[in-house]
């Protein structure tokens, strides 16, 4: 099936029917995703979808309809709703379309052999892993263990001249287990996700680290309430970086709801502190060499050693700022209008050794798992659940569990006094492991 050429004959069948603008996104793909616990198949399942969706605008008005059958008759019929509905909505000046016509590539994006790994091999990947697992005798119960993989193909089109598309695939393996000791149940987990099926982590690295998490929390213990340094591990990156993620969304801080809204420029953390919005980084996992609108994607610096340097905008967020923008469409699939959204964002690798940043904090928490909301991307405030591993006199005392934590962003980002070099690029929003100076610790 030529998508491209469907493409085509929908932008002219909008504008036939009273369309000043029209936008084609048409996604074909598909999905295999199977379970096995205790050594047993539980599930195995493969779709596969394929869709148009059809933004079109007149006289200022915009609207949208989509389509899961590519058959002539329904894209017509789709054609003919989006139409009829944008005679029907609101007038707005800022509902444009982007004329970006420059093309990147990002290498790495698609893998043509995962189609063709018999499922035998991959049913034998989740059962090894979980085997790995359940190996050492305090692991007492198996959560299950997975294998998923998913190929994309996209295409975009609109009446202003843009024509893009591409392709992609991604793979992921993964295993949850349960350790027991008396009355006592911790769970551990960890999954790996790659482009490439050559490029999944091995079993035995899986396996071991979700093993690990469980048994290193047994025989938690409780600590009194003080302030105290915080480790974040990579796990928990995301606590602080969602935060800054949702402060920097376009919209957000066009309505003044953003506690970075009106500090572009400025020295709002460490300088230790760099994120990053990068969709061009090779075989990255939210790598595209275009957006949800098809504008072309950059790497971006959004916080320079402390500095504020940009917010995420779509094409229609970004007139309404005053700006263009920043290729951050993002699109959930055909079926939807574009929001706004990262690509890879990171905080930048520090120099520091992990086991070096242990060995110098004197009292402190090595966080390893944070529940609730992390920063209130409006007030900054930040409050969560924490456990992990306390630290005293620079060495790992014994697992805690049941605490909260709790600080401002300013505590947080200008405490930020540490920044190790173990960055795992292989994750869509991720930071290495660092340390804040001080934050309220909250126990018995």
């Amino acid at each position: 099936m030529d998508l491209n050429a469907i493409s085509e004959k929908l932008i002219k069948a909008c504008l036939k029917k009273g369309a000043d603008g029209a936008e084609v996104y048409i996604e074909s793909g598909r999905t295999l995703s199977l379970e096995v616990r205790n050594g047993e198949v539980e599930t195995v399942e493969e779709a596969s979808s394929q869709g148009a969706g059809l933004r079109v605008f007149l006289k200022g008005r915009m609207a949208f309809a989509s389509s899961n059958d590519l058959r002539p008759e329904s894209l017509e019929a789709a054609a003919d709703r989006a139409v009829g509905f944008a005679r029907i909505t609101t007038a707005d000046e800022n509902n444009v379309l982007p004329d970006d016509r420059t093309t990147i590539e990002v290498p790495g994006l698609y893998d043509p052999a995962i189609a063709g790994v018999p499922l035998a091999r991959k049913i034998e990947l989740a059962k090894t892993v979980e085997k790995l697992a359940m190996a050492d005798k305090r692991i007492s119960k198996s959560g299950g263990a997975g294998y998923g993989e998913g190929e994309t193909e996209i295409v975009i089109a609109n009446s202003l001249g843009l024509r893009k598309s591409r392709r992609a695939s991604s793979c992921s393996l993964g295993v949850s287990v349960v350790a027991e000791k008396g009355e006592q149940k911790t769970d551990g987990s960890e999954s790996c996700q790659r482009r490439f099926f050559a490029d999944l982590k091995k079993p035995e690295e899986i396996a071991a680290k979700a093993a690990q998490d469980a048994i290193g929390m047994l025989d938690p213990r409780m600590v009194k309430t003080q302030r105290a340094a915080v480790i974040f591990d990579p796990d928990t990156a995301g606590a602080l970086l969602g935060g800054i993620l949702a402060a920097v969304h376009g919209e957000r801080v066009l309505q003044k709801a953003s506690f970075l809204a009106d500090k572009l420029g400025r020295l709002i953390a460490s300088p230790l502190l760099t994120v990053i919005d990068d969709g061009t980084r090779p075989k990255g996992p939210a790598s595209t060499p275009f957006d949800g609108e098809g504008v072309t994607v950059q790497k971006r610096l959004i916080i320079d050693k402390g500095v504020l340097r940009g917010f995420l905008y779509n094409t229609a967020v970004a007139k309404r700022a005053g700006t263009k923008s920043t290729g951050n469409a993002s699109r959930g699939g055909f079926t939807g209008l574009p929001g706004i959204g990262p690509h890879n964002f990171f905080l930048a690798a520090g120099t520091s050794k992990t086991t070096d940043i242990l060995a110098s904090t004197k009292t402190g928490l090595w966080l390893k798992e944070v529940t609730g909301y992390g920063i209130n991307p409006v007030n900054g405030q930040f409050s969560g659940g924490a456990s992990g591993f306390w630290i005293e006199n620079g060495k790992v005392a014994f697992p805690v569990k049941g605490l909260t934590v709790a600080g401002t962003a300013e505590e947080m980002l200008m405490g930020l006094d540490a920044v190790a070099d173990d960055l795992d690029l292989d994750r869509g929003v991720t930071g290495p492991t660092f340390r804040i100076k001080s934050l309220q610790i909250g126990g018995e």
